[in-house]
């Protein structure tokens, strides 16, 4: 089984929705979740703050910098995300077809890298 990340593409320019889609929408991914860890292919998940509570971290000439913010100026920054196992790309994109659904928002499908090669 490969590892693949799922991860959640809001645009934070919009802004957070009304209560009660937001509430709709916690509601949508928690049963997506427990539909994850029911069929074993849960490893781990999580939501992450906004952008802006972002610090970026650099090694420079020997030491470290750090900026507040995020690191890509962009409007779609990364908003959450799921680390699932699945038999193949296909079972993955399904999974995160779901994920699409149940978070209302785009869902990005890549593999981790194999150890054996």
């Amino acid at each position: 089984m490969t590892q693949y990340l799922l991860s959640v593409w809001p645009d934070w320019e919009i802004g957070m929705p009304e209560p009660a889609v937001v509430e709709r929408m916690y509601a949508q991914v928690d049963a997506f979740n427990a539909e994850l860890q029911s069929a074993g292919a849960w490893v781990f998940g999580g939501g992450l703050h906004p952008p802006a509570s972002a610090t970026v971290v650099r090694a420079a000439d020997g030491g470290v910098s750090m900026t507040d913010g995020t690191y890509a100026e962009a409007k779609e920054q990364i908003g959450g995300f799921w680390i699932i196992t699945a038999p193949d790309l296909d079972a993955a994109l399904a999974w995160a077809h779901k994920g699409a659904v149940a978070c209302e928002g785009p869902v990005e499908v890549r593999p981790f890298q194999d150890d054996t090669a």
